[in-house]
């Protein structure tokens, strides 16, 4: 039995959803995986009647293709989808039998109108939180067009495969052999890179707004709601809904839920301001803010131009980069930013750690538990993260820890092979050999593109008073990107409801 009794008591519920007949074409060998596959699809068959298992050879073994009876739908699992995949499992046995997918009649005709064969493989591994959002877009895509395929294949399942290719970061995504995308990409965000969305002339001819939130992350979630409820015009332009959120795995400090995963709390972010009505412009970046007489103005990267009677800055904040030579040479080929979803590609080998805060840390013991061997480098004389994770850090028998070292350059030909430091106390250059670097140095916010346009700080926040006001009338800012002390989720939401209401106050006075 490969599914636990949870697991599959679960499954049984969502299989009674299922509105038609789907045959699972497995591709099997002698080996471990493919008895286990073999195992799985047969459980499967045995839970619902209106499941088939047919054995067949496919490109790849072990693998397994679900398909209408009659017609070949082209999404394929090389590898069992087990962990984070099951969900994409479920999605596609329910979406084959001709339950629809949860999409947008506009996504879903932009599917549909696409011409010409695109065959699509995503490389996963089955911890990764980022990757069941790529897997599930582009199932959807092969439902919904027929000369869509894809498949879905397990790093861990096929390492020759993955080592040949150098991928070295999940998901990465090939369209018809060559490299389309690496990293979480949503079905707009996929469509987008193909071509397909809506043009600058389209965004243009929007009516002005009373509210426009720039950023859809917590912050900009929240102060679009807030906007919405008091009946005015409310729009978000995001270049990606959820923000850095999406980036997130665990969260256990949101108060009232004991634990929640990013990408879930986004999608509910979006829901409930789909629900208010909210003109969500995603996948749009914001180039450039000015405020006329009587209307805020802002240009996104595409041409297009929005124009509003008041806005709300909340772009959040990215990862701040170490800016040493080899940093962005070697970007998803060895140098990473997100240890739960690339950490089982470094299966076996060594790797750095840059950062001794809580993150830094974190991902060392996340790390230490997959890898050969964890380096952690720390600038400062001491680690920063509280003590409690310094102790199980310090705990681990795979684990060194070098502090007070500056991080001069990641090394490497065609990927990572080490990286070069400096003893900050005598001046010394040391090198490591290693395969994987870890970058957990904090945030920068999303703030450049208002250079000269209103007040920020130092270190690029904006600077707002305590109802969330800018220094430029009618444009407020709330979350990650201001100068809050405590970059947070809740209090995040709780700058989006202040920065909105005091929009609102403003709308009422002028």
């Amino acid at each position: 039995m490969i599914l636990e009794a949870d697991l599959k008591a679960q499954l049984n519920q969502y299989l009674q959803l299922m509105e038609g007949d789907v045959l699972l074409k497995v591709s099997v060998g002698s080996d471990d995986v493919s008895r286990d596959m073999l195992a799985l699809v047969e459980e499967l068959a045995s839970m619902s009647p209106r499941i088939k298992v047919e054995k067949v050879e496919l490109e790849r073994t072990p693998s397994f293709s679900v398909n209408r009876p009659s017609e070949d739908t082209g999404i394929t699992f090389a590898g069992i989808p087990l962990g984070h995949e099951f969900t994409s499992l479920v999605l596609a046995l329910l979406q084959v039998s001709g339950r629809a997918p949860k999409v947008d009649q506009s996504v879903i005709d932009q599917i549909k109108s696409i011409k010409g064969e695109y065959h699509f493989e995503t490389y996963v591994s089955l911890s990764c939180h980022n990757c069941p959002d790529v897997v599930q877009a582009l199932n959807v895509m092969s439902v919904l067009n027929p000369s869509i395929t894809h498949t879905m294949i397990d790093g861990a399942a096929f390492k020759a495969e993955v080592e040949n290719k150098d991928i070295m970061a999940v998901p990465t995504v090939f369209l018809n052999g060559e490299t389309f995308g690496s990293g979480r990409m949503s079905l707009e965000e996929i469509l987008a890179k193909l071509g397909s969305g809506p043009d600058a002339s389209e965004l243009s001819d929007k009516e002005p707004f009373d509210v426009l939130v720039v950023g859809g992350g917590p912050a900009g979630a929240s102060s679009a709601i807030y906007a919405a409820r008091k009946g005015i015009r409310t729009g978000i332009v995001a270049e990606r809904f959820g923000g850095q959120v999406m980036d997130t795995l665990g969260i256990e400090n949101f108060i009232s839920v004991k634990y929640t995963e990013g990408p879930k709390l986004a999608a509910s972010l979006e829901e409930h301001c789909k629900e208010y009505g909210i003109d969500i412009m995603n996948l749009q970046r914001a180039k450039r803010l000015e405020k006329t007489d009587d209307l805020i103005v802002v240009e996104l990267e595409n041409g297009a131009i929005l124009r509003s009677k008041t806005a709300i800055i909340s772009t959040g904040a990215r990862w701040r980069n170490v800016g040493v030579p080899g940093e962005q040479e070697f970007k998803n080929k060895g140098v990473a930013y997100c240890p739960h979803c690339d950490g089982p590609l470094f299966e076996g080998k060594s790797v750095a750690v840059i950062g001794g805060g809580n993150s830094g840390v974190e991902a060392a013991i996340d790390l230490a538990g997959i890898v050969k061997h964890v380096t952690v480098i720390e600038f400062a004389p001491e680690l920063k993260a509280d003590q409690v994770l310094q102790e199980r850090l310090h705990s681990l028998p795979n684990v060194t820890v070098i502090k007070n070292a500056q991080t001069k350059e990641i090394t490497g030909t065609d990927k990572v092979n080490g990286i070069t430091y400096i003893e900050r106390d005598t001046g010394a250059e040391q090198h490591i050999a290693l395969e994987g670097v870890f970058v957990q140095i904090g945030l920068v916010p999303n703030t450049d593109w208002l250079e000269g346009t209103l007040d920020r700080n130092r270190f690029g926040e904006i600077v707002v008073d305590n109802h969330g006001a800018t220094s430029l009338p009618g444009v407020f800012a709330a979350g990650d990107c201001t100068n809050t002390p405590y970059k947070q989720i809740i209090i995040s939401m709780g700058s989006g409801a202040t920065a909105s209401l005091g929009a609102f106050d403003y709308l009422i006075r002028n």
